[in-house]
């Protein structure tokens, strides 16, 4: 289980093969709870993306940032490799931690 306040880069999508949206955080948690809420206007909410599908723990918040930025570059497919390669079925991530289903 991820600690709430490790640095991590994150995948989220609005379903599978849809909209991806790559993200970084020092608190994956509460980042997900945001994205599930709505709370911040912008590209997630605008698209109904919730879904936490991969993510990627960092040892320090630098690492985690270049790390982030290169997986923004990255091609469509190369996301979608390395997110099926550890969630085959897109499943909610989040359930892991404890939060409810999307419905």
């Amino acid at each position: 289980m991820a600690q709430d306040f490790s640095p991590t880069v994150y995948l989220l999508a609005s379903r599978r093969n849809w909209t991806i949206y790559t993200g970084v955080t020092s608190n994956l948690l509460a980042r997900v709870a945001q994205h599930r809420e709505g709370v911040v206007a912008g590209f997630t909410r605008k698209h109904g993306i919730k879904l936490l599908v991969w993510f990627e723990i960092h040892e320090n918040m630098e690492s985690a940032i270049l790390r982030e930025k290169r997986v923004k570059r990255w091609e469509r497919a190369w996301k979608l490799e390395v997110l099926e390669a550890g969630n085959p079925q897109w499943r909610d991530l989040a359930e892991d931690f404890g939060f409810p289903p999307l419905e």
